[in-house]
């Protein structure tokens, strides 16, 4: 486990990543497998592996979740959640590109992976907090 100590020693912080992959007006997004989040939809993302940058992880977890490949650009947002072992996911979601085939394989932590609408989207079960912050990144805009 990547885990940093803040100043204060208080919390452990996991640096983690996300994919926000917009695609012929559809959103890939995962069905988690383990937790936090198993059984419910997300975007794809996981923890950031030593030696690697965020981009770059931000790549790779897209690849392990769905088969994807992609280009990881600006950082649309920055979330935290807790984690189940006491510390704190510290995510930095990523606009990403497709640059490979659409087809989608789901590995590593997804159960299933899929381009979904908006309506789509809002009807499936999705983590906490997951469509308030696309809405406030302005992800559904390039969903239309």
């Amino acid at each position: 486990m990547i885990t940093m100590i803040t100043k204060s020693g208080a919390t452990n912080q996991i640096p983690c990543v996300g994919g926000v992959v917009v695609h012929e007006g559809k959103l890939l997004i995962v069905r988690r497998a383990n937790e936090p989040g198993a059984g419910r939809w997300s975007i794809p993302g996981g923890r950031v592996e030593p030696g690697e940058t965020h981009s770059q992880a931000c790549v790779r977890e897209v690849y392990e979740e769905t088969g994807v490949e992609v280009m990881a650009g600006r950082i649309l947002g920055s979330v935290e959640r807790p984690s189940p072992s006491g510390g704190t996911y510290s995510i930095d979601d990523f606009s990403c590109v497709l640059v490979g085939p659409a087809q989608l394989t789901a590995g590593d932590d997804a159960d299933e992976a899929r381009w979904v609408t908006l309506s789509e989207l809002e009807s499936l079960p999705t983590v906490d907090g997951l469509l308030t912050e696309l809405k406030s990144w302005y992800v559904f805009d390039s969903m239309v």
